[in-house]
């Protein structure tokens, strides 16, 4: 039997000797506590000797898409089908893996033809609402949820996701409930109090929006996201800044998927709108300029930028996202980092700092801006987006949770940290609920 057969291991001093279950074991240790590069020698070893272990071959796949590396993560869960054609598992992972590549019509036929092997297969179901809902199919992507729910009703998440589609679609009562079910099956679900509060607010029972947040601290006292999204959603004073744990979770969870809702979803234009300001203002691409994409995300912008940059660094809070960044090659250096803090320790560092539709995390811009100074050359441009408060408040925290600002307030403290602005317009940033989403372009010179 293929279990059976032995499996060797050089280790100082000695050599060891496992069988193939050993050694699987071994590796899916070494994966789960984060020791990739250790597990992936394990599993290549194995499959030297057993090709067709289908154990290894599913955990060698996971561990590839993990690491960006979807092509790779394919190709080994298509070896797990060409063995064992009536596997849905593996329909289902390679339909996640083909997402990750953004192939999406294909992903959605895995999970069709997981769901065909296997009618209560429930994840399967789940991943093809997800990518109905990213083709803006809304009532398929419900029906599909709601098959996975009555499959799996202990889980918060398809819930959640369920509540996501009805809101969506403006069935505001009904994604109420749904999001109950889910905080009652995970009182930590962050995501699932803030869709119910969001809910409510649309289907006008804004007297139950304030229990509820009543409730959300009784169960997390002093937890300051729930009161960022609290005053997000009933106006209550806002804080400076969003509480970097929210940021985090936020893009963290939407990693995987975030370049197709954004483009997909949300026709999302900020990159596209700085690369154009940009192009105009900047000298021919000659790959010179020590550039600083912050909060790059996936690194959207990162295509129009490599060609200015002799040295192009990204900066963002979420590991999932720099994870995906990283995976397009195009960053010199990517970091993990707070935006003001690591601006404000590289002085005099960057030519050009690129902020694209990060600063609407930001309510007080003076500090971030002070840090863009402080970290630019002298001449070096910072170009960014934020989100438009119109003219009556120059900060606004919508009920999105995110912050919007004047065009007086950015100008004013711009000049305020020794910032020229030398363009700013207003542009149509995104759409949300089919409506466009207003906010300024800048582009500002250090003096």
């Amino acid at each position: 039997m293929e279990s059976e057969r032995n499996f060797r291991s050089n280790v100082p001093g000695r050599l060891v000797c496992f069988t193939n279950d050993e050694a699987t074991r071994t590796a899916l240790c070494l994966h789960q506590s984060g020791s990739l590069a250790e597990a992936e020698i394990i599993y290549q070893r194995i499959l030297e000797s057993s090709p067709q272990d289908l154990n290894t071959l599913h955990y060698y796949g996971l561990l590839c898409h993990q690491q960006n590396r979807h092509n790779e993560a394919a190709e080994l869960i298509q070896q797990i089908i060409n063995l064992d054609p009536q596997n849905a598992d593996a329909y289902n992972n390679l339909g996640n893996v083909l997402e990750g590549l953004g192939r999406t019509d294909d992903a959605e036929h895995c999970y069709r033809k997981a769901i065909e092997l296997r009618p209560e297969h429930a994840p399967a179901y789940n991943n093809l609402g997800v990518i109905l809902m990213a083709q803006q199919k809304t009532t398929e992507a419900i029906e599909a949820y709601t098959h996975a729910t009555g499959l799996n009703p202990e889980s918060a998440d398809f819930q959640y996701n369920l509540g996501n589609a009805l809101r969506r679609s403006g069935k505001y009562e009904l994604a109420a409930e749904v999001y109950q079910k889910a905080v009652n099956l995970n009182p930590e679900h962050a995501g699932a109090w803030q869709g119910q509060a969001q809910s409510l607010l649309k289907a006008g029972r804004e007297d139950e929006v304030e229990q509820l947040f009543s409730d959300w601290l009784q169960n997390d006292p002093g937890n300051p996201i729930i009161t960022y999204l609290k005053a997000s959603c009933l106006g209550d004073k806002a804080p400076d800044r969003a509480p970097d744990a929210y940021v985090e979770q936020v893009f963290d969870d939407m990693a995987d998927r975030f370049d197709a809702h954004l483009t997909e979803n949300l026709s999302y234009r900020a990159p596209q709108l700085v690369a154009e300001a940009l192009v105009e203002i900047l000298p021919e691409p000659v790959a010179k300029l020590a550039v600083l994409d912050a909060g790059c995300g996936t690194g959207l912008c990162g295509d129009f930028l490599r060609p200015y940059a002799q040295h192009l660094c990204g900066v963002d809070l979420s590991a999932g996202m720099l994870t995906k960044a990283s995976g397009r090659k195009l960053y010199d250096e990517l970091r993990k980092a707070e935006l003001t803090k690591y601006m404000e320790q590289h002085s005099a560092a960057y030519e050009l700092i690129v902020s694209a539709d990060t600063l609407c995390y930001f309510g007080r811009l003076e500090a971030v801006f002070l840090a863009a100074a402080r970290a630019l050359k002298p001449s070096g441009l910072f170009a960014f987006t934020v989100e438009d408060a119109g003219e009556d408040q120059d900060i606004l925290l919508t009920q999105t949770g995110r912050y919007a600002h004047s065009r007086f307030y950015v100008e004013e403290t711009l000049a305020a940290a020794g910032l020229k602005v030398e363009r700013i317009e207003s542009v149509v940033l995104r759409s949300e609920g089919k409506e466009p989403v207003s906010g300024h372009l800048v582009v500002a010179i250090k003096q």
